[in-house]
């Protein structure tokens, strides 16, 4: 069985992150499943999820080095063809990917104690994130 549900979040800008694990803990409880896998997937090309302590200085130390990896005022060619300022914004949620999956069993998402699922702006500008939550199982 699949259940398949969409939501959506405000976020501020680049280096904004949403800690969405009891969103997804939820979902998957609702879901009725006992074991199986949930997906979660964000909805456009400048943002990311992925897994992290989510604590200010962990958040912090990623958004640090994203700024050392693909840094917002670096020189693109995405800024060239389009006008725009967030070629950053695109590597960035390259690097990191749009979507993850996550093993649950007895309905408990089986990660670590200090593994949180977080969505990522990498966007330069504030936006209204539609993500998708996925579960699939028995």
């Amino acid at each position: 069985m699949i259940t398949t549900t969409q939501h959506h979040l405000q976020t501020t800008g680049q280096g904004d992150a949403h800690d969405i694990t009891s969103l997804v803990v939820r979902e998957v409880s609702a879901s009725g499943l006992l074991s199986g896998v949930v997906t979660i997937s964000v909805v456009g090309s400048t943002a990311a999820l992925t897994t992290i302590e989510y604590e200010p200085g962990a958040v912090a130390d990623l958004n640090r080095l994203l700024d050392k990896l693909a840094p917002k005022a670096g020189q693109y060619a995405h800024h060239e063809r389009w006008g725009d300022d967030n070629g950053s914004s695109h590597v960035r949620a390259a690097l990191l990917g749009p979507s993850l999956t996550l093993p649950f069993d007895q309905q408990q998402l089986l990660v670590g104690r200090w593994q949180q699922v977080i969505l990522l702006e990498c966007d330069t500008r504030p936006r209204r994130r539609p993500f998708v939550i996925q579960v699939m199982g028995e």
